[in-house]
């Protein structure tokens, strides 16, 4: 019987161990490459575009009153959740399919701004910054996807991502100085912060996880440009080790402002400013195989974010994904 039993333990354990792994490779798992959205200038604002990695079919799909900034692809790669700065009044948060149909505002309450929102891995929670100004109180947010279920997480200041297994935050802080912006982690929840740069870093908005969750990519020396220096793209380990520089402009003519990984991880999207033109492209993260999606011009991508190709999508050749 105890031998029995001891087999019995074991079976249980294994199974257990299996449900947990099979759970976090769902929020893990690598896609496929899909669409790019990004915020540009349009005929009204600003709005959404997106655009196939190989540089066809540049589409506005979002034609709101006021400014549409900061979309943010559901890991299905089925909608958008952006900001949408309305006119004389506080942002909000709203989400649309990936054409730009069935936009919702997701408004809670008209006089609390809630702006740069993205999903969790999952797809069920939106995670956003929230300022009320009529108590000062700033802090990250979650909400499901249908505005509701709202969670004061406590953190502050910008641009929050949450890790592909979901346990985690990154987003920026500032020591209040000029340049003075460092990228950080935390767990889900607000705690157990951890800083990942120097606030010399100057890192700017955006930053992304890898698929793989190890590593973070970043603009090092890109929020407030300094005349003679460059901005330029860097990965990092998630404890602060490990920096690697993707990009290597100098002499302040061009700076490289990153977006995100793609799905699969085997591109960085990003956007290049030089010689006061503006273009987007992607690089492999070791640095090599710059490839031109948009070529320079007064056409000015912000806000980068590449999407996962939705299961139903046709297979076709991923370059032109």
């Amino acid at each position: 019987m105890p031998r029995r039993i001891l087999k019995l333990k074991s079976l249980f354990v294994f199974l257990v161990l299996l449900l947990l792994a099979t759970g976090t490779a769902h929020a893990t798992y690598p896609g496929r490459n899909g669409l790019i959205a990004f915020q540009a200038q349009g005929d009204a604002g600003i709005q959404i575009f997106t655009v196939r990695p190989n540089g066809q079919e540049l589409r506005q799909i979002t034609h709101v009153i006021g400014d549409a900034v900061a979309p943010d692809w559901s890991p299905d790669g089925r909608q958008i959740v952006f900001e949408h700065d309305v006119p004389n009044a506080c942002a909000n948060v709203a989400i649309m399919n990936a054409d730009g149909a069935g936009l919702v505002e997701l408004v809670s309450d008209p006089t609390v701004c809630e702006e740069d929102p993205s999903f969790t891995p999952d797809g069920l929670r939106i995670v956003f910054h929230r300022f009320d100004p009529a108590t000062n109180d700033e802090a990250f947010w979650s909400m499901d996807r249908n505005g509701n279920d709202r969670q004061r997480i406590g953190l502050c200041c910008a641009d929050a991502n949450v890790s592909p297994d979901g346990e985690k935050l990154s987003f920026l802080g500032s020591n209040g100085e000029p340049g003075g912006i460092a990228l950080f982690t935390s767990s889900i929840e607000g705690s157990n912060v951890v800083q990942i740069t120097p606030y010399s870093f100057d890192v700017a908005a955006k930053q992304d996880w890898a698929p793989g969750g190890q590593r973070l990519v970043f603009t090092q020396n890109g929020d407030v440009l300094i005349p003679g220096v460059s901005a330029n793209i860097a990965t990092i380990r998630t404890d602060g080790t490990d920096l690697r520089l993707v990009t290597h402009y100098e002499g302040g003519t061009a700076n490289a402002f990153v977006g995100s990984y793609s799905p699969d991880g085997r591109w960085i999207v990003f956007r290049l400013n030089q010689n006061g033109l503006f273009g987007l492209f992607k690089i492999h993260p070791d640095g090599t195989h710059l490839k031109t999606i948009l070529p320079l011009s007064s056409f000015r991508p912000r806000f980068i974010d590449w999407g996962a190709l939705p299961s139903e999508a046709d297979d076709e050749d991923e370059e032109g994904w």
